[in-house]
């Protein structure tokens, strides 16, 4: 049976599910006119929930319910960032929505309830609790790509989003009783050390290969990335942002869960097949992206190419690869938050910036919204001294010290390439001409000039001091 220690462990958790019922209720008995006021409290209940993470935090991994659910220092700075870059998204959400008569309370709690599915995810100490926070996540995630019904790209969007998402939970699953049947065995402690023992190991590989099929689906690795461009392109772009930031530090989690701490002991299989699902996926987001003129689907092409990146990094099976990865997931995570903040700063009720060519000439139309742009590119680009550059510095090295050079060699040649697309957006904003009676200018909201400024400032200050932030990271693996 539960006890008052194990609700106190899942505090933040049981907090915002009671916080997210409450918000449903308000929701409900709330006249149109009152609903930015949802829109605060739910900035409020994320902060406060991040505030409960961090000051709850105890010294040592804890567990709670049978060691189902895991409190470390991994879960941690993972949920720290996951609430952090919901709040972003919550702030630069609120004009869109408004201009397209999408600010209803549905967008928020399925948003909580999507952000409750990360938080459980990557505290997993069992495999039933790592599919629970992940379908949590998913099936929320269904629902807000949907959230424009008037909207025939969003519906196919959310079709093609849950037909595949079925299937690739339907193979994650599989790979579970797999490896449930080898082991005998749920609990990724366990897990661990029964590995090593199994009469059936061969059984045991194969349950890997299906769990690797849903890791890499969730990370948006190819050739598991068919659904990216498609729902980032189709989604309302405030639903697109949140998909391009805190589930990529879920899918971090899970992927650690699963390999690290359950499966650590056959790194020798599974290291290799990392590896090549790294290389197709720089391969195809950095050539593909090349081509691209829709702004949106740019950037799915980019997210795939750091995926691969980030890959690059948990390849090398360590605790230092892990923090260079956890790293990358931060910096991917922040600066893909802020280049949708731009996208969503820059559209207005009939107009959605989402071409490339809408950015003509934007610098001199609103010189501080190309700045940022520009910061942003250069970040995702890995340019120094921005945040996204000592990402990649590290996730090679990481790839270097686990005898990988050829895998580091071929993420760089694959960035070089990259340059070019992110270049082009900066070219387009700088030297061409704007087009006539496009009025691209920033939101006049000033709370989404401010954050947006701040969140794309970090990307340069983070790129300067990264060291406490790595720090950080290198301290919940070896620690």
């Amino acid at each position: 049976m539960p006890n008052l220690n194990d609700i106190l462990i899942l505090l933040p958790e049981f907090y915002l599910v009671a916080a997210a019922c409450l918000l449903l209720l308000l929701d409900a008995f709330m006249k149109p006119e009152q609903r930015p006021m949802l829109h605060w409290l739910s900035i409020a209940v994320l902060l406060v929930a991040m505030y409960l993470v961090v000051a709850g935090q105890p010294s040592q991994p804890v567990t709670a319910f049978g060691g189902m659910f895991i409190r470390d220092g991994v879960s941690e700075i993972l949920k720290v960032f996951a609430l952090l870059s919901t709040v972003l998204v919550f702030v630069y959400a609120k004009p869109y929505l408004q201009d397209r008569k999408l600010f209803v309370g549905e967008f928020y709690t399925l948003t909580i309830f999507a952000v409750i599915g990360i938080m459980l995810l990557v505290s997993a100490g069992n495999l039933i609790m790592v599919y629970l926070g992940l379908e949590l996540l998913t099936l929320s995630s269904y629902a807000l790509v949907a959230l424009n019904r008037d909207s025939r790209l969003s519906s196919e969007a959310a079709i093609k989003y849950f037909v595949l998402g079925a299937l690739a939970s339907g193979m994650l699953l599989y790979g579970m009783s797999m490896v449930y049947g080898a082991t005998q065995t749920l609990d990724l402690a366990h897990l661990h050390m029964a590995a090593t023992h199994t009469n059936m190991p061969h059984l045991l590989v194969f349950g890997l290969i299906f769990m690797i099929v849903g890791i890499g689906f969730k990370l948006g690795a190819a050739p598991f990335h068919m659904w990216i461009p498609d729902v980032y392109q189709g989604s309302p772009t405030a639903v697109t942002i949140f998909i391009g930031s805190a589930p990529k530090l879920a899918a971090f989690g899970m992927a650690y869960r699963l390999l690290a701490s359950g499966l650590g002991d056959l790194s020798q299989h599974w290291q290799l097949m990392l590896a090549c699902l790294a290389v197709l996926s720089l391969a195809i987001g950095n050539i593909v992206a090349l081509v691209q003129s829709n702004l949106k689907r740019l950037l799915a092409y980019s997210t795939i190419s750091h995926m691969g990146y980030l890959l690059v990094g948990l390849v090398n099976a360590s605790p230092e690869g892990y923090a260079a990865a956890l790293f990358y997931a931060i910096s991917y995570a922040l600066t893909g938050a802020a280049a949708f903040g731009v996208i969503l700063a820059l559209a207005r009720a009939g107009f959605e910036c989402e071409e490339i060519d809408d950015l003509k000439g934007l610098n001199q139309r609103s010189p501080w919204a190309a700045f940022l742009m520009m910061l942003v590119m250069f970040s995702l680009a890995g340019v120094p001294p921005l945040f996204g550059f000592f990402g990649k510095l590290l996730v090679f090295q990481a790839a270097i010290h686990a005898g990988f050079m050829w895998l580091a060699i071929v993420g760089a040649v694959f960035a070089i390439i990259g340059l070019y697309y992110y270049l082009r957006v900066v070219k387009v904003m700088y030297f061409d001409k704007p087009v006539e009676g496009a009025e691209v200018h920033l939101q006049k909201d000033v709370s989404v000039r401010l954050v947006l400024s701040l969140n794309v400032l970090a990307l340069l200050v983070l790129g300067i001091v990264w060291g406490p932030l790595f720090g950080w990271c290198q301290s919940v693996f070896v620690g």
